[in-house]
């Protein structure tokens, strides 16, 4: 039974739906079912089903006693990466039409001119240009024609447009003709999705503007009915409080407020484990973390830096750019459903493509017969055949072997075992390389942080990874498996706010910034006052866009402590830009180009909870043969079962720890403890120390 339920976090992922419930005494129960792709709700339905039943309640009363039921949803990403979304008709400033096509000029690889863009979402017999303009200093120079809006809209209609994207020329200075134009079409036609850049994107920049809402366009039909829908059955079945959504920042929002910008959900389901690595940062007593959470599909790396998330404004999903604010995770195709083979050239490749929920791995036995790292890792021991995850899969070594045989062994001319840790070195190798952009790419020395393995498949690559990345240890949470579900339980209500402001740091004062801040505040204030907190339960931060006069790409710093002070900004801007870029113009003119607010409603966070020692000595389940890297040769291991494992234990390797959620793997010379709240924290010895993967 449950002591009063204080929250519910759900992720959906590739191959599992994973459930984390905290209660009021501070216990932690975890969950998984399967993912049901076609239809995402029922996942999240299964895994309360499975989680009442086996805390001895109804699904009714379980809901009827939570207080916060927080959700990561993948259906935002999943609409654009699939092409499935709404059909769009974009309304602009007269003499703009094609800047969505137009884009910026810019590619990604400078030598790549050969690789097609995405297709334009809107095309352009769905673009219609509007006479109207708005000056640089935001005053109208001419007014909005709404026949030209009308004609537009009459076309619309015929071509069976679902959603209208406006982007005006500086809307972001005066938004009065988007304003004006919204009310014309939801007059005249209120069944319209109707999005504007001026609420969805109020920032500098054509393309960037208009890119990012259309695509909120594109989405919003598809997103925002699901949302409604899940929450409405999910009151029906005894939810008090409206349901949450982690957002891209690593926030959640309400149904309800998520409904203007669905686009903050694009990277709903990973951003999630912003509030795990929180959680973590103060159990392992580490300011500085970079974690991989790696599942059935993809590994996702995310570094925490003194005690902060990374975040960004600009993401790109599928070639698409969207500017928002975020948590910066940067995601690889590279987890354990990842396939590899061979190409046409007799090179081993492993990845990006994935083997999905279902047929999954090879070794699944539903159906699949393409190698997989899962299958490479059940070739390798490290994995054992048999039921995993309170029998949801069942892992067979003949048909991951065979697998393996036939697509790989055999058309390189190797033995199977050789070919397994093959396909794991690779994928090894693609992990560092993502760690090491999120890190050493960033003006960071990875050798300075803790290294977090998340999900059910990061703690197998963890050390071997955390060794070449130059890591001195490895922090493995007991609840690995369900790293993103957990974070769930650990975030806040956060909104984001940005004010166009553009001024020189000399000729802004410091009674300019705060009042032009007050007023976000205010805004700020009343959203959270609304959603139910108040000014105690409130926190807000002050940040700025800054950069030298004529730099292309500005640094966001926090002023919260120092606004007042513009010598201090001054210094905090040249520290920031020496640490990404490595230099400083002691002379350059500094300009401010925005002020951001973030506004933070806090909920109430999971108790971090020592684990009573009840044992002197912890026993194997047994000894299996692994194949060790570092050797390159297969020993006899021992396998210890996690719930044996209490703190204080010490467990050295070469050695393998079966937890409910993930496997542990420990290389020769390394030495996993466990802490006083039932986490691993792993000390790398130095056999093959800092050797490339």
């Amino acid at each position: 039974m449950i002591s009063g339920v204080l929250r519910i976090g759900v992720d959906i992922g590739g191959t599992f739906t994973d459930l984390v419930l905290t209660d009021r005494e501070g216990s932690t129960h975890a969950f998984k079912t399967p993912t049901t792709p076609d239809d995402p709700a029922q996942g999240v339905l299964d895994a309360l089903e499975k989680a009442a039943g086996a805390l001895g309640v109804d699904t009714r009363v379980l809901l009827s006693q939570c207080s916060h039921f927080v959700h990561g949803t993948t259906i935002a990403t999943n609409t654009v990466l699939e092409g499935k979304g709404a059909k769009v008709g974009l309304l602009t400033t007269h003499g703009f039409r094609d800047t969505l096509e137009i884009r910026r000029g810019w590619r990604a690889n400078m030598w790549d001119h050969r690789s097609p863009w995405p297709e334009v979402m809107v095309p352009r017999y769905l673009r219609f240009s509007v006479y109207e303009r708005m000056d640089k200093y935001g005053s109208p120079v001419t007014a909005l024609h709404t026949e030209a809006v009308a004609e537009a809209v009459g076309v619309f209609k015929c071509e069976s447009v679902e959603s209208i994207a406006i982007c005006f020329l500086n809307s972001f200075l005066n938004d009065a003709h988007e304003r004006q134009c919204e009310e014309w079409i939801r007059a005249a036609w209120p069944e319209a999705w109707v999005c504007r850049s001026s609420q969805i994107a109020p920032i500098v920049g054509e393309y960037e503007r208009t890119s990012t809402t259309v695509v909120n366009a594109y989405v919003a039909p598809r997103v925002v009915p699901y949302l409604r829908e899940l929450d409405q059955r999910l009151k029906s079945l005894g939810l008090k409080n409206s349901l949450l959504l982690i957002q891209s920042n690593g926030g959640a929002v309400s149904v309800e407020q998520v409904g203007l910008r669905p686009i903050s959900l694009l990277l709903s389901g990973p951003a999630a484990g912003v509030g795990a690595l929180r959680f973590f940062a103060e159990v392992c007593g580490s300011r500085d973390l970079i974690s991989m959470e790696i599942g059935g599909t993809s590994c996702d790396v995310t570094m925490v830096r003194g005690g902060r998330v990374a975040e960004t404004d600009r993401l790109s999903v599928e070639g698409y750019d969207v500017v928002m604010p975020a948590a910066e995770i940067h995601t690889i195709g590279m987890g354990g459903g990842t396939i590899a083979g061979v190409d046409v050239g007799g090179m081993l490749r492993v990845g990006p493509k994935g083997a999905g929920a279902r047929p999954g791995p090879a070794c699944y036995g539903l159906g699949g017969t393409r190698p997989t790292i899962t299958d490479a890792q059940v070739v390798l021991g490290r994995l054992r055949s048999g039921r995993y995850a309170d029998g949801l899969i069942d892992l067979d070594i003949d048909l991951a072997t065979r697998a393996i045989r036939d697509h790989v062994a055999r058309p390189l001319g190797i033995d199977v075992v050789e070919a397994a840790a093959g396909i794991i070195r690779m994928a090894d190798q693609s992990i560092l390389h993502a760690l090491e952009r999120m890190s050493s790419e960033r003006g960071c020395d990875p050798g300075t942080f803790t290294l977090v393995a998340g999900g059910g498949a990061g703690a197998l690559h963890a050390t071997s990874v955390a060794r070449a990345l130059g890591c001195d240890s490895v922090f493995v949470p007991r609840l690995a498996g369900v790293f993103c579900a957990f974070g769930m339980c650990n975030t806040d209500i956060r909104h984001d706010y940005l004010h166009f402001f553009r001024r020189s740091l000399g000729a802004a004062s410091a009674q300019e910034l705060g009042s032009a801040f007050d007023a976000l505040e205010n805004s700020a204030e009343e959203a959270l006052r609304q959603a139910g907190f108040n000014l105690s339960d409130s926190s807000f931060e002050r940040l700025v866009d800054i950069k030298y006069n004529g730099q292309q790409w500005p640094v966001t710093i926090p002023i919260t402590e120092v606004w007042h002070d513009i010598a201090a900004v001054r210094e905090r801007f040249k520290g920031e830009l020496a640490r990404l870029y490595g230099y400083v113009v002691p002379d350059g003119e500094i300009v401010i180009n925005a002020l951001r607010l973030v506004a933070t409603g806090r909920l109430p966070h999971v108790e971090a909870n020592k684990v009573d020692s009840s044992r002197a000595v912890a026993t194997p389940l047994e000894c299996r043969a692994v194949y060790i890297e570092d050797a390159r040769e297969v020993r006899e291991v021992a396998v210890f079962d996690g719930a044996d494992l209490f703190p204080g234990y010490r467990i050295p390797g070469p050695a393998l720890i079966d937890e409910a959620t993930t496997t542990i793997l420990l290389n020769p010379g390394d030495v996993a403890e466990v802490d006083a709240y039932g986490n691993y924290l792993i000390t790398l010895g130095e056999v093959g120390e800092k050797h490339v993967v």
